[in-house]
This record gives C-alpha cells, structure tokens and sequence, in this order.
C-alpha cells in the first residue's frame, strides 16, 4: 500500500492557518458579575487608583526627589508654559500643542509645529494631562519624566526649533524673570536645565479627577451601569494589564500589534511586492514610525481624557474612539468585542474625562 506523505510546505501551512486560526477558535472568558463593590475593589487591587484631591496627597505621588516641588516653581513653570519666547519664531509655546482644556494634546493626527513644519513621522502630540503620572514619555518612551520630555520640543527643528543656548540668552534678558528664578533655584543666571525643571514642576500639578475617581472613593452613582460593565470589561478582559496605574496607562512600553490574522494577510498576497514590515498596522502606516528600536514598542498610552483627544494611535489614523477600541480588542487581547461591548467600554472611557485638580 502506498504511503500518502505532505509535502514539508503543505504541513508548515496548514499549522501556520491553525495558529491565526486560535483566536476564533478558543472560546472566551465569560464575563463576570460584579457588585459596585466588587468592581471597585477589583480596580484598586489592579492599582486603578484616584487622582489625589489635595496639595499634601499631591506631593506623595508626584513630587520629584530631583525637583521638588514649591508654589513658586510650580508658578513659574506655568508661567514659561505659555511664555512664546521659547519658540524662535515667538509664535509657539508648549500650550500651543497641549491644549489644557481640550485634553492635553492638539486634536491633530501629526502635531504642528515652527514654520508649519509637521513631525516628519507624523506622530500626534500625547496628552500632558497626568503624564507625570507616566514612567515613560514620548511615543517611543524615550524621556524618563516630564522635566526630561519638557526639553524636547523646545529643541526639536519641527517643533519650537530653538537651542539650549539661544533659550538662555533670551529669557536672561529679562531682570525680572532672572529674579523669579534666582528666588526659586539660587542661581544668578537662568539655564536651560532649570527652564525644564520649572516647566517639570508645573506640569506635575496637571493631574485630573472625574466621576471615575469618585467612583472609585465609594460613590456608587457616580458612574452609569453602562460605564460600571465597560469597567468590568476592562478589568476583566485584560486593559488593565497594560493601561494601569493612577494615570491609567504610560507605566511600561509595548508591542502593538501583538496578533496578525489570516485576513491581514490578503493585501500581501494580492501585492507580493510589499511585506507585513511595509504595514504591520491594522490602519494605514502614515509616517512610516515603528516605535522604539523599530521594534513597534510603544510607551501605552494614558486613557484618562481619552475621549477629548481623538485622532487615535501614534499617527493620528483613527478618528473614532468606537473603532479605536475595537482594535485594541483584536489585536492587542485577541477577544475582540462587539457593539455592545464597544458601547459599554466607550462609557467607561468617558467617566475618565476630568477637570485639573486646582491644588
């Protein structure tokens, strides 16, 4: 009798469809059913915790042992956040891409900077709302802090497009601000390091608090029971595990996508001169950026005020805050959700908007 054999590729084959076929295949964790107390002790223990309400909480969970912070640093730094002379043109300063009462960021899918100029990745601005909260900045998570991150776009030729040098014999022309600083850093003359660090100091002060974090103080009504199942979503499902922490995400940097499917995988086989590489993206690879070390590592984004600072993911490519969820559902936990799982995670991502702590 005559042995039938597979051919080595028919066999890599068919395990390689297996595989991208799991994720349709595997059934689900159902859902649980949490009380309100339940789902508020599932969210601390995931260390989901509420925005400090006073300058004392404050200074435990942001202050910096390298920077600490004053109210006259804290003033100060404010006041060079919205100081135009940090940008050589004089028309741009750090509110002009971190728009406070619009979520932090610019509302732009690639930020906008000196002379017109567009990030040549075409990478948006992430939110300054609570990213001192963050352990990483930057899309590519690159800065360790804020005083660090703060120096960048003054630096950047598509940004503010200015020198460490050009900012300090700008702002030393002017007495009165030398005095602000000498007062704050004791220091006759006015360097750029400080200039970070004052800005630094003020953008620790920038954290939010909403119907979430009352939630989460044991105000049961704060949230609607659509929110309340979208958090049990997000617990349950897996956001968590990467969006955590006071900030609710900027605490470690990660691949995305995680999964591919048999249906990405299509375009490559209708056009064999392009690879996965050309777009590994589930949206269109606008900028060609492949995050740190050209690794697709990103730093996980903050969600609180979320849904203020659409267009989504690094470039900016997704307008609606329905689909961006829905792609995070497939690609990143290979669960992905349907309407009414949208719906309900959306609601959730809602009660995260918040007003600035007046501290």
């Amino acid at each position: 009798m005559k042995k039938f054999l597979l051919h080595p590729v028919t066999i890599t084959t068919i395990v390689i469809t297996l595989i991208l076929l799991l994720p349709y295949v595997v059934p689900t964790k159902a859902t649980p059913h949490w009380s309100d107390d339940e789902l508020r002790e599932e969210a601390l223990n995931s260390n989901m915790l509420p925005t400090p309400k006073t300058y004392k909480e404050l200074l435990k969970v942001v202050d910096n042992p390298k920077n600490r912070l004053s109210r006259d640093k804290i003033a100060l730094g404010k006041k060079l956040f919205f100081d135009t002379r940090l940008s050589r043109d004089k028309s741009l300063n750090c509110a002009s891409c971190h728009i406070l009462n619009e979520g932090g960021d610019d509302n732009r899918p690639t930020a906008i900077g000196f002379a017109g100029r567009a990030n040549p990745h075409h990478l948006n601005s992430p939110t300054v709302l609570n990213a001192a909260l963050a352990k990483y900045e930057f899309w590519d998570g690159r800065a360790k802090d804020v005083e660090e991150q703060a120096g960048g776009p003054v630096q950047a030729p598509f940004e503010m497009n200015m020198t460490p040098k050009e900012v300090e014999e700008r702002l030393n022309k002017d007495s009165a601000l030398k005095a602000e600083f000498k007062k704050v850093f004791k220091k006759d003359k006015i360097v750029f390091g400080d200039v970070q660090k004052a800005i630094g100091a003020y953008e620790r002060t920038l954290l939010t608090r909403g119907s979430y974090d009352e939630f989460l103080d044991g105000n049961n009504s704060a949230i609607s029971a659509s929110a309340k199942r979208g958090m049990t979503l997000f617990i349950s499902k897996g956001c968590k595990g990467c969006h955590t922490g006071m900030s609710v995400g900027g605490q470690t940097i990660q691949k995305f996508p995680l999964r591919y499917y048999l249906s990405d995988y299509v375009g490559l086989l209708l056009n064999p001169k392009l690879s996965i590489k050309d777009n590994p993206y589930p949206f269109k690879n606008l900028g060609n950026y492949y995050g740190k070390e050209e690794m697709q590592l990103f730093r996980v984004p903050i969600l609180r005020n979320i849904t203020k600072t659409a267009p989504y993911f690094h470039n900016g490519s997704v307008k609606d805050i329905k689909e961006a969820v829905r792609i995070m559902s497939k690609y990143q936990l290979g669960d992905e959700f349907n309407k009414e799982q949208i719906k309900d995670v959306v609601e959730f991502l809602k009660t995260l908007e918040g007003k600035i702590v007046e501290y």
